[in-house]
């Protein structure tokens, strides 16, 4: 049995899901909003401009704080942007998905069987069992 070549299987499905195929459209997107791209690249400029200043011997206080919030304004208003959204809400889904992945594989390399592992889920348990229904006493 050749892993690279399961491996390379496994990719090729992972690109045809529909979680794949909605990152792979929200990033198109992305890529082509001229305004996001605009409003990127000048978080990029303030973050250089910041750091720069931060490491001169002697920093200047007000140009520090005009750099983090003219940032803390393009960070509100790119998350603000319906394709950015789009990218992150489709971008968790594909990240939920290969965490799932990658889980079952672990489990599996621990000696877990391959057609019934599950990894566990993160659960909002507070630690407050009367907070919820759950049977986990």
């Amino acid at each position: 049995m050749d892993l690279i070549k399961l491996t390379r299987q496994l990719g090729a499905a992972i690109q045809k899901d529909e979680r794949y195929l909605a990152l792979h459209k929200a990033n198109l997107a992305n890529e082509g909003d001229e305004k996001l791209i605009q409003l990127l690249n000048e978080l990029r400029m303030i973050q250089l401009s910041y750091q720069n200043e931060a490491s001169k011997p002697e920093p200047d206080d007000d140009k520090l704080k005009a750099y983090d919030e003219r940032f803390t304004a393009l960070y509100n208003e790119i998350s603000e942007n319906e394709n950015m959204q789009n990218f992150q809400v489709a971008k968790q889904s594909v990240d939920e998905m290969m965490q799932h992945l990658t889980g079952i594989l672990s489990l599996c390399v621990n000696g877990e069987d391959p057609e019934t592992c599950e990894p566990q889920q993160e659960s909002d348990c507070s630690g407050e069992c009367s907070s919820c229904s759950s049977d986990c006493d």
